[in-house]
């Protein structure tokens, strides 16, 4: 059987193109997540209103034969509001977390996505609610009028889906109590519907965490670990999820969170790396370097500034997803125990995986 490796290619950092996610690669290995992606490298054109698709029948190609049917309880996956058409209604999904609503400057929810741009799909489909900012978390986590009515917009929100889920990245470090009491009332408020929290990967307790697998797992029906980006996009070049990394965060999850809880989450995007970064401030002395190192001479100046141009070559390092390695990740997974897994996000995958999939009738 084949697997991927890494794949080096040597060309202008200029020309380079290549699809990236929403994940966040910016933070440090212990704030990994899905949300630094979502300001990144992949241009997106989504559409709005009445422009928007809804799901339908894909056509998949047939698998390879040396591959397992990975079967699991249930199977999570992530559409992007304005990508509805990237789900497939022949896909072997259980739940899919709607993305995202968002939280504006004023702690106010805005951007709830439209559930009937969905009503065709018949599993369960879960509100995404994100916080992309530190200081705008800890303002609304804060007690006082601004979190008691998030708390009610959110609930409200909720009415129409199936499920919430709670994908906060960046709580300040001192926030872990008011996260945790944020969590809980809205667990009190859902009712019978069903509460998830998506939480970064984690291998060991660490101290004073805000993410505590263990005393969050308490106060969610699921917990969506984000077991990617264990190389992101400031660190060396690397997996995005390496097998023994995987093995790591799994063991720890199926310890402290459950296995009756647990949602594993996999990648189904890659990433770049250049040996050169071009995107840098410098110094006058620095520029003279340049001009000297690269044997500069034709300096021409626009409206009396001086600008000159050349080119260098790069080595690029990329890590990708392919049906075998999502196949080993999910056997390896199954094989520990866990019962549930997710994917971010449809629309990154290869076609091939979802005929690699089994939602088991147990």
């Amino acid at each position: 059987m084949r697997f991927p490796g890494r794949l080096i290619v040597v060309l202008l950092w200029a020309g380079l193109a290549f699809s990236a996610c929403r994940s966040s690669p910016s933070h440090t290995p212990d704030e990994t997540g899905k949300l630094e992606s979502i300001l990144g490298a992949e241009e997106e054109s989504t559409a709005s209103g009445d422009e928007q698709t809804s799901p339908q029948e894909l056509a998949l190609p047939e698998p390879p034969p040396d591959l397992p049917v990975s079967e699991f309880r249930e199977i999570w996956g992530y559409v992007l509001s304005g990508q509805e058409s990237s789900l497939g209604l022949n896909y072997p999904l259980s739940d899919v977390g709607y993305f995202s609503a968002e939280i504006n400057s004023y702690g106010q929810l805005v951007n709830v996505p439209n559930v009937k741009r969905l009503a065709r799909f018949q599993g369960r489909l879960h509100l995404v609610a994100v916080c992309e900012s530190g200081a705008l978390t800890h303002f609304v986590l804060a007690p006082g009028e601004v979190r008691q009515q998030l708390i009610a917009d959110l609930l409200s929100a909720a009415r129409n889906f199936a499920g919430l889920q709670i994908d906060f990245e960046l709580v300040p470090a001192r926030d872990g109590e008011l996260f945790r009491s944020f969590l809980g009332e809205l667990r009190a408020g859902l009712g019978n519907k069903l509460f998830t929290v998506a939480l970064p990967a984690r291998v060991k307790t660490l101290n004073n965490d805000v993410y505590d697998y263990a005393k969050i797992a308490p106060l969610a029906d699921r917990v969506f670990v984000m077991a990617y980006d264990e190389h992101w996009a400031t660190s060396k070049p690397g997996s995005i999820a390496s097998l023994d990394w995987c093995r790591q965060v799994a063991a720890y999850s199926l310890k402290t969170i459950g296995a009756d809880k647990l949602v594993m989450g996999l990648p189904f995007y890659g990433r770049t790396w250049g040996s050169v970064n071009t995107f840098r401030a410098f110094f006058f002395s620095g520029i003279e370097r340049i001009k000297k190192e690269h044997d500069i001479t034709d300096v021409r100046r626009e409206n009396g500034i001086p600008t000159f141009s050349y080119e260098v070559p790069v080595t690029v390092t990329v890590y990708y997803e392919d049906e075998y390695s999502l196949s080993r990740r999910l056997e390896l997974y199954r094989n520990m125990g866990v019962i549930s897994v997710g994917f971010w996000r449809i629309g990154q995958e290869t076609p091939v995986i979802w005929q690699l999939l089994k939602i088991s009738k147990e």
